[in-house]
């Protein structure tokens, strides 16, 4: 069973130009051997058609010369008259059938009279004018018929052997011709076939050679594409070839994306260790600040002042609370939890978080500029983006030196947005620090002038901003060089009733 299976799946396992060779070539047997076939029969028809016209006319013959002398049964004279060709027979027979006499026309020579072999095969043959074919030994094969009138009976045939010979020779021309138009049509079409299968041969080339290519492990970098002149659409091989370049593309994408998916989850994974690495050092500070105040007042008041290590350790813990509840606020922001949604004045929300900064930052010179084309009206949560106002310009204050100008501008147009900038005149973000500013608990103290005596930030302030802007819709960015260090916020407007008065464009300082 498994041997018997083995041998049908094998004509399966032959190559695609063997198997259009194979099935070209059969069909052209087929098709030569019909046409050689018909050829024949109609030949073979025709060539009867006209041995069956000239018997029926020497039958004629022979039984006009008969009728000559009805009387005598067993007379073959009209044999001897001119017209018979050589190898014609004749016969007479009664009305039993019986052969009474019969004789073959030979050449240059005296009719000579059938053996009792000969004549027995020529038995059982009717006066009906019917053909019949013959065999008769010593003389080869016939074609006859009889004919009857007014009681006379004459057996008439002539040989068909030129008719066999003739067929014999066509068919013999037609198998010459057949097989020698097989064998070149068989050349041609393989040479044919194998030059229409080059680009099919190349494509299963490209294809075999991407499939060895390590596509589990994501090294592959680019791989072989299918040449463009085997991508033409107008060929079954080029359809073959263009899907397949379109194939690879995708294969590439999908490795791309996975590297890139990769690279996101590692670099996800090295900011998740930072964070929390940050986080616990940020927590750890005022930790380690109320447990030393903790373990002074338990020594004893004479070590330090009671009112003052309370005072640090409300300080210390004020700290720890605000750092919870920014990375509380982020974690919120990331699980895309909804903020408060109502309508929020802008230009009113800026002024108050400059008159905030400039309550905190008396040393610092604060603006505020308004440009107002239509109301700042956006959708969402007042106390996130006052924070995000708060924020910016608190980054401006601590990470400036005093005398520095903070301008804080709000710009509404008829673009369906309200645009917020924060820019100051002092020192700048360094380049290599500006990429990374809006990430978690990246600080610029290293770099960045501060007012003498002031404690800088966790590093959560941007980021908080960066993450309640995009949470309303909009985005934040920051362009800095020495001198001028500017944060631009850009939030969908809310829409307006048809008719609202514009608001002009004024300057002034806070």
């Amino acid at each position: 069973m498994n041997l018997l299976t083995r041998n049908r799946r094998r004509p399966h396992g032959r190559s695609l130009r063997t198997r259009l060779l194979l099935f070209i070539s059969a069909t052209l047997v087929v098709v030569c051997a019909a046409m050689s076939l018909t050829t024949v029969l109609v030949q073979r028809s025709y060539l009867l058609g006209d041995l069956d016209d000239r018997v029926g006319n020497a039958a004629q013959r022979s039984l006009g010369g008969a009728e000559l002398h009805p009387e005598l049964d067993d007379d073959l004279g009209f044999l001897l008259e001119n017209g018979h060709a050589t190898g014609t027979l004749a016969a007479r027979f009664d009305d039993h059938g019986s052969i009474v006499a019969a004789a073959v026309v030979s050449q240059d020579a005296p009719p000579r009279s059938l053996t009792t072999a000969q004549r027995t095969a020529l038995a059982g043959i009717k006066a009906d004018g019917a053909m019949h074919t013959r065999t008769v030994p010593g003389l080869g094969t016939y074609r006859i018929t009889a004919l009857d009138s007014h009681g006379v009976r004459v057996l008439t045939g002539l040989p068909m052997d030129d008719v066999q010979d003739m067929i014999g020779d066509l068919v013999a021309i037609e198998a010459a011709v057949a097989l020698v138009g097989l064998t070149v049509a068989g050349c041609l079409c393989a040479v044919v076939i194998r030059r229409q299968l080059r680009p099919l041969g190349r494509v299963a080339a490209t294809a075999v050679e991407v499939s060895r290519a390590p596509l589990g492990r994501g090294e592959v970098t680019a791989l072989t594409r299918v040449p463009e002149r085997d991508t033409d659409p107008g060929s079954e091989a080029g359809q073959v070839g263009a899907a397949l370049n379109r194939m690879i593309d995708h294969v590439e994408s999908s490795l791309a994306e996975r590297r890139r998916g990769e690279e996101q989850m590692r670099r996800s994974e090295e900011r998740m260790r930072r964070f929390l690495a940050d986080a616990s050092h940020e927590l750890r500070t005022p930790l380690a600040s109320i447990a030393g105040y903790a373990e002074l007042m338990n020594r004893g008041t004479d070590r330090i002042e009671p009112g003052l290590a309370w005072r640090r350790v409300t300080a210390e813990s004020a700290r720890m609370t605000g750092l919870v509840e920014d990375l509380l606020l982020l974690a919120r922001l990331d699980e895309g939890r909804p903020l408060q949604s109502a309508e929020v004045d802008l230009a009113a929300l800026l002024a108050e978080a400059v008159w905030d900064a400039r309550a905190a930052g008396t040393g610092h010179e604060w603006q505020l500029q308004l440009s107002l084309d239509a109301p700042a009206l956006v959708v969402g949560d007042e106390a996130r983006l006052h924070q995000v106002l708060a924020n910016l310009l608190a980054n401006a204050r601590m990470h400036t030196p005093v005398g520095t100008t903070v301008t804080a501008s709000v710009e509404a147009t008829a673009t369906d947005t309200v645009v917020i900038r924060v820019r100051d005149d002092g020192p700048g973000i360094p380049p290599a620090l500006l990429p990374t500013v809006f990430e978690r608990f990246t600080r610029a103290d290293a770099s960045r002038a501060r007012a003498g005596g002031k404690e800088g930030g966790s590093g959560l302030g941007l980021a908080i901003a960066v993450a309640i802007t995009r949470a309303h819709g909009g985005r934040i960015d920051v362009t800095s060089v020495p001198g001028r260090t500017e944060f631009t916020v850009e939030l969908p407007a809310a829409e307006l009733p048809p008719a609202e008065t514009p608001l002009r464009a004024r300057t002034a300082p806070v």
